[in-house]
């Protein structure tokens, strides 16, 4: 059985708590950290857990992954969001790797800055996976032990500032933005037999009430056990570590076509981007300042529910 873990605030206290039914049971201890969590509390004692509960409405939403834990990316990693990128599926050989800042970790509920130079804010709805062990040398991860390896899932929406990010060639930048990584709500622990349900999650996002992303995990390009076996071989993850394994399509990035890339390969550098700036004006599904972001993931069965994201769009403060 999946269980819904929240990591909240009551009456300036931060603590760890089981989900049910709107009503929070608070899991016994201190845990600083997203990794002390993990390793003190390994789903089967939680699955035991009693006690007295609180109302969820009465709490305050904190981040399910602290901020001294790797904020690790993949990019252009569904089908049909890479064909939107101008790249082909069955070409493409590598998997796309970056980072995000820990300090644009929010909670979910949070309101998303825009800051005042940027003007082409775009969303993206991700799966999250938490890292339930340390990897400090190569490892072959498989659909047969990634049990071993992911904790638990949650929701990433990773906010870019395109015209930082693209122009600049600057993902962590453009992508480090405080506020730019609300996680959560829920930190969904798996035990063995939930992982393969990792496959059949459906992802949703929408602006204002109306859907700009909806697809399912079955779209993944790069799977997580592919991908933690290739990161294995590269550096050190720790315990509570966060792999956000990419978006769908529906972002509001517009990629010219691999026939208009060619040809704007032969201009100047300046022109070149003014065209692609250009191109972005004309995509009115950039977040302006008051829209309302959503983002929801959940199982078929909805035996994992990861919860609704909510954040409104703000401008940054003078």
């Amino acid at each position: 059985m999946a269980l819904h873990v929240l990591h909240y605030s009551h009456y300036g206290r931060a603590q760890w708590g089981i989900v049910a039914n709107g009503a929070i049971t608070p899991i016994p201890g201190e845990f600083n950290t997203t990794a002390e969590f993990i390793e003190a509390n390994p789903v089967e004692r939680l699955l035991v857990l009693g006690g007295s509960t609180i109302p969820e409405s009465e709490v305050d939403w904190l981040s399910p992954i602290t901020d001294n834990q790797q904020f690790l990316c993949q990019g252009a990693n569904y089908r049909q969001h890479m064909i939107e990128s101008g790249m082909d599926p069955d070409v493409k050989k590598f998997n796309m790797i970056f980072t995000k800042a820990t300090s644009c970790i929010v909670p979910a509920d949070s309101s998303v800055v825009k800051p005042r130079e940027v003007q082409f804010l775009d969303y993206e709805i991700e799966l999250g996976l938490v890292l339930k062990r340390g990897i400090r040398s190569r490892k072959t991860v498989t659909e047969e032990n990634l049990h071993e390896y992911i904790a638990g899932a949650v929701i990433v929406n990773d906010y870019s500032a395109r015209d930082i990010q693209i122009p600049q060639m600057q993902f962590y930048k453009g992508k480090s933005y405080r506020t730019f990584g609300p996680v959560g709500p829920y930190l969904c622990l798996l035990e063995k037999h939930d992982i393969p349900k990792l496959k059949e999650l459906v992802l949703t996002l929408t602006v204002n009430g109306t859907v700009r992303q909806n697809d399912t995990t079955a779209g993944l390009v790069y799977g997580p056990a592919e991908t933690l076996t290739e990161l294995s071989g590269v550096h050190d993850l720790h315990t509570g570590d966060l792999l956000a394994t990419g978006t769908p399509s529906g972002c509001a990035l517009s990629i010219p076509s691999p026939e208009k890339q060619r040809a704007a390969a032969q201009l100047p550098d300046a022109e070149k981007w003014r065209l692609f700036l250009k191109m972005q004006e004309e995509r009115p599904q950039y977040l302006r300042v008051g829209d309302v972001v959503e983002a929801h993931i959940a199982s078929y069965d909805r035996s994992i529910d990861l919860g609704v994201q909510h954040n409104v769009v703000v401008e940054q403060a003078a």
